[in-house]
């Protein structure tokens, strides 16, 4: 009674001889190219199709070919639009079996794949072979366009269309297209206001009760708002520890250590190791500047570079010092002033060993090193290794003084002068020598006023080797060689090498120079600027 039991489903005597083989692990039919073996012939013909790449059951509505009858009669079903396995606790459809006893899963709970390595369980065996490769490092989709790998094919396709440019996911209501499905999606929250994510105690959508913000994603609640008042940072980098908030910035810092730059530009051929950094640079070559401030008319190429001039209208400083009280309008001079008070200067120049509290000023400080000029003026072509000190020579051609003094009136072409200027009034002299207590109002007076005490003369003659404090006084110096003399009196046609030897010829004691036109001399060294903030 029990064989006869356990015969009553096996039809036929063929079948009964394929289930038995099951049973005994017996697999005679192999592969003759790979090795791999079937229980059952029909199985091994299927295979060797992975092989040949033959593919026998073609679709005549679409075209598609398939090398398994299961799965040609599976995709026909998309065509029909029949669901013939329907889920008894939710009533959702399925076209075939496969995804049927997945979604089964869901109610069950059942999670049958479970890693070796860190014990995770897993509900489908496409997750849990994607996740293997968190601990292998395997990445098998290669880009051959940029060489980037990656470990999900997911991530590739969409990598893809950065080179392709393709943007398959256009909203209905501003055209606006996006390369990935999830970005779209979270674009219409904007448009509909729609905040689906509720919470799973009170189903009201992420709000903040702290700051009274609330959130379109669940993921911006979680994982990255609530960290600000927290102060958490649960990213750390095992090469040299920095911790960040998010993991997406966590992943863009990892590139700094291994170096990658995957976006490439076929213009000028910079790579950048993000893609927001690819798209801003292009439109250097473009010209494109979309964000255009409606109070004054100035466009910019950068969202952050519009949002913070914004607030030289509103005057906005919503970023403040805890020690000093300073605020500023934008995070990155926050950042860099926080540096005054922690003396932190993590930027060093590899010649001269100089450090720096912002990686602009070091590289501005490597071109006295390396003699680079990019900045030339297309009027006079002069040149300079500062962009701030290009922009400030500009208005010596437009005769633009944007910077004047609320106390007298009088304009100036850069801010560091209107401030240098406004101490003649206060009366301010911040700059105090400890040798002999003397004080400056001026930061380049007071560093020369230092080499008095010092004995310092940075600046040599290169025939002679004599060396001066000063740099004018260099300047001064050089006409003993070159025998120029650039100071002439008008009254007597007499010249003279420097103009303190003008003031005193006679000529110009009697006359009180009324009728000198005196030649300038190269402009003495300026002053040190006080950038803009």
């Amino acid at each position: 009674m029990q064989g006869a039991k356990e015969t009553q489903h096996i039809k036929t005597y063929p079948c009964l001889q394929h289930h038995q083989r099951v049973h005994a692990a017996k697999k005679p039919y192999s592969c003759d190219q790979c090795g791999k073996s079937f229980t059952q012939q029909g199985s091994l013909k299927t295979h060797k199709r992975t092989h040949t790449g033959e593919r026998p059951y073609r679709c005549e509505l679409c075209g598609k070919s398939f090398s398994i009858s299961s799965h040609y009669r599976e995709h026909q079903r998309i065509h029909t639009g029949e669901k013939p396995y329907r889920c008894d606790q939710c009533g959702k459809s399925f076209n075939h079996s496969g995804a049927y006893r997945r979604h089964q899963r869901i109610h069950t709970g059942e999670k049958p794949y479970t890693c070796d390595q860190c014990g995770m369980r897993f509900r489908y065996s496409s997750d849990y072979r994607q996740h293997q490769r968190i601990h292998t490092g395997e990445k098998p989709y290669r880009c051959d366009q940029c060489g980037r790998r990656f470990r999900y094919s997911s991530d590739y396709r969409q990598h893809q269309r950065i080179h392709t440019g393709e943007k398959p996911y256009t909203c209905d209501r501003c055209r606006k297209s996006f390369h990935q499905l999830s970005m779209y999606r979270q674009h219409e929250r904007i448009h509909t206001g729609e905040k689906p994510y509720g919470c799973d105690r009170c189903e009201k959508p992420y709000f903040c009760d702290q700051c009274g913000k609330s959130f379109t994603q669940s993921s911006n609640f979680r994982q990255t708002h609530q960290l600000i008042h927290t102060g958490e940072k649960p990213h750390s980098c095992d090469q040299c520890g920095k911790s960040f908030r998010t993991s997406n910035s966590f992943k863009r810092h990892q590139l700094i250590h291994t170096g990658e730059k995957p976006y490439f530009c076929d213009q000028c051929g910079k790579r950048f190791s993000m893609l927001t950094h690819y798209k801003t640079h292009q439109r250097v070559h473009t010209g494109e500047k979309p964000y255009t401030c409606d109070q004054c008319g100035k466009s910019f190429s950068q969202s952050n570079n519009y949002r913070t001039h914004l607030r030289i209208h509103t005057g906005e400083k919503p970023y403040s010092c805890e020690q000093c009280g300073m605020s500023f309008s934008n995070s990155y001079h926050h950042r860099l002033h926080q540096r005054v008070h922690t003396g932190e200067k993590p930027y060093t120049c590899d010649q001269c060993g100089k450090s720096f509290s912002s990686s602009s000023s070091c590289k501005q400080h490597q071109r006295n090193h390396t003699g680079e000029k990019p900045y030339t003026c297309d009027l006079c072509g002069k040149s300079f290794n500062h962009a701030g000190h290009y922009r400030q020579h500009q208005r010596v051609h437009t005769g633009e003084k944007p910077y004047t003094c609320d106390q007298c009136g009088k304009s100036f072409s850069d801010s560091s002068h209107c401030r240098l200027h406004q101490r003649v009034h206060t009366g301010e002299k911040p700059y105090r020598c400890d040798d002999c207590g003397k004080s400056f109002s001026n930061p380049t007076y007071y560093r020369e006023h230092k080499r008095v005490h010092t004995g310092e003369k940075p600046f040599s003659c290169s025939l002679c080797g004599k060396s001066f404090t000063l740099r004018q006084s260099l300047h001064a110096h050089k006409r003993v060689h070159t025998g120029e003399k650039p100071y002439w009196c008008g009254l007597c046609k007499k010249n003279f090498s420097q103009s303190f030897w003008l003031k005193k010829h006679p000529c110009i004691q009697t006359e009180q120079s009324s009728s000198t036109v005196p030649i300038q001399p190269d402009p003495p060294e300026e002053v040190e600027q006080e950038h803009e903030s």
